[in-house]
C-alpha cells in the first residue's frame, strides 16, 4: 500500500539570501520543504547557513532570491512580503527570549492578542498544562530553571497554534543529562500536537534522535536531506559522511574485483574504470584489530569510553584509522596489531567528493 504524501507546511524554492554582494551568499540555491507534522532537523557547522534558513522562514530575512511558501501561501519572494507576525509561525530562541517582567501565564499569553481574554486564559492554561508547566504560571523567569524556561518558550511559540514552530538551538544552554531529557520531551510535544517543526543545530546527535528527517548545510548549500538512517549509512557526499559521527576514509583503488586498499580488499564492485581512485568511508565498527608481532599498524592512542574503547592506529603509510572495541581487548599505546576490514555491510566510497554506487560484497 502507498503511503499518502502529506502536503508541506513550509517551502523554500530556490532561496538566495546574501549579506554582502561580494561574499558568497550565506544561503545558495536552497530548495527544501516540511511536511505536516514533520521535524526536519537543519545540520551544518558554523557559517553553513542553517539559522539564515530559519530566518528566512520566520521573516527576519528577506530572500535575495526564490520564494518562500507557508501553508500554501507564499511569504516571501517575487515581490511578496509578509511580516513575521503574520506568517502563523512559533519561534523558540536559543537564550529563550522570556520577558523578565512578565510571569510565566502572562508570557504564554503574550502571543495571543488575537483572541479576547475569555479564549485566551483557556488556550494559555491547555498549553501550560501540554507542557508539564502549569503549576508554575506564577513565577517569573529567573525563578526557573533552564530546562523550565525551555517549557515556556515552547509553550509561547505553541499557544497560538501556529503552522510551524522554528527552533533555533533549542537546547544549548542546557547541561548535558538535562538536555537529553527535554529534547526528548519537546520532540513529544510536537509529535502528540502534530505541529510541523524545523530546528537548527550542530549536535550530529541531537539531529539523529530528534529529526523525521535531517538537511545537511555547507557554505550555504543543501548537500543532503533525507531520514537520519539514509544520512549516516549511505550519505551522498564525503562532506555528509566526515560530519557524521567518526568517520575515517581509506584510500582505495579499482580493480576488477572490488576495491585495493592498504588494509585489505573489499570485494564491492562500483562503476569506475580499473585503476581508479576512490576513497572509503570506515567508522570504527568496521576496523578489526589483533595483536600481531608482524602486523601492518601500530596502536598509539586509546580513549577508554567505559564499556568500549576507541584505538587509534597508524598504518605503514602514516594515515591513522580507528577502531572500536570491548573494553576487555587491554591492548596498550605502541602495542603492534593487524588491522582488517570487518564492516560486515557494503561501506559507502567516493570519488571527487561524491558517492559512488557500490555492490554488496566481503571484505576478502
Amino acid at each position: 500500500m502507498t503511503e499518502t504524501r502529506r502536503r508541506p507546511v513550509v517551502e523554500l524554492r530556490d532561496v538566495v539570501r546574501r549579506y554582502d554582494g561580494s561574499a558568497p551568499p550565506a544561503v545558495e540555491h536552497l530548495s527544501l520543504e516540511v511536511a505536516e507534522g514533520e521535524i526536519l532537523a537543519l545540520l551544518g557547522p558554523s557559517g553553513s547557513g542553517k539559522t539564515t534558513a530559519l530566518r528566512l522562514v520566520a521573516g527576519f530575512e528577506r530572500p535575495d532570491a526564490g520564494v518562500v511558501w507557508i501553508a500554501g501561501r507564499q511569504v516571501a519572494g517575487g515581490g511578496t512580503w509578509v511580516p513575521p507576525e503574520a506568517r502563523g509561525v512559533g519561534m523558540v530562541f536559543q537564550d529563550y527570549a522570556l520577558f523578565p517582567h512578565l510571569t510565566v501565564v502572562e508570557n504564554v499569553a503574550f502571543g495571543l492578542h488575537c483572541l479576547d481574554w475569555f479564549d485566551r486564559s483557556p488556550r494559555t492554561d491547555e498549553t501550560l498544562r501540554l507542557v508539564g508547566m502549569r503549576e508554575f504560571s506564577g513565577r517569573y523567569p529567573h525563578e526557573l530553571s533552564g530546562g523550565q524556561q525551555q517549557r515556556v518558550a515552547l509553550a509561547r511559540a505553541l499557544a497560538p497554534r501556529p503552522f510551524a514552530v522554528l527552533l533555533d538551538e533549542p537546547f544549548s544552554n542546557l547541561d548535558t543529562d538535562l538536555r537529553s531529557q527535554i529534547r526528548d520531551e519537546v520532540r513529544g510535544i510536537l509529535k502528540e500536537t502534530g505541529t510541523s517543526a524545523i530546528f537548527v543545530t550542530h549536535d550530529q546527535e541531537e539531529a539523529l534522535l530528534l529529526g523525521d528527517r535531517i538537511g545537511v548545510l555547507n557554505q550555504g548549500r543543501l548537500e543532503q536531506v533525507d531520514t537520519p538512517e539514509a544520512i549516516f549509512h549511505t550519505p551522498r557526499t564525503r562532506f555528509v559522511a566526515g560530519f557524521f559521527g567518526r568517520a575515517d576514509f581509506v584510500p582505495a583503488r579499482v580493480t576488477p574485483t572490488g576495491l585495493q586498499t592498504e588494509i585489505g580488499m573489499l570485494s564491492q564492485q562500483v562503476p569506475l574504470a580499473p585503476d581508479t581512485p576512490v576513497e572509503v568511508l570506515v567508522r570504527p565498527d568496521d576496523v578489526a584489530i589483533a595483536a600481531s608481532a608482524d602486523g601492518n599498524g601500530v596502536v598509539v592512542r586509546r580513549v577508554f569510553q567505559g564499556g568500549e574503547v576507541i584505538y587509534c592506529v597508524q598504518l605503514a603509510s602514516g594515515k591513522t584509522i580507528h577502531s572500536l572495541q570491548p573494553h576487555t581487548t587491554g591492548l596498550g599505546q605502541g602495542t603492534r596489531v593487524t588491522v582488517m576490514l570487518a564492516p560486515g555491510h557494503p561501506l559507502s566510497c567516493f570519488s571527487n567528493g561524491q558517492a559512488v554506487t557500490a555492490g554488496r560484497g566481503q571484505v576478502t
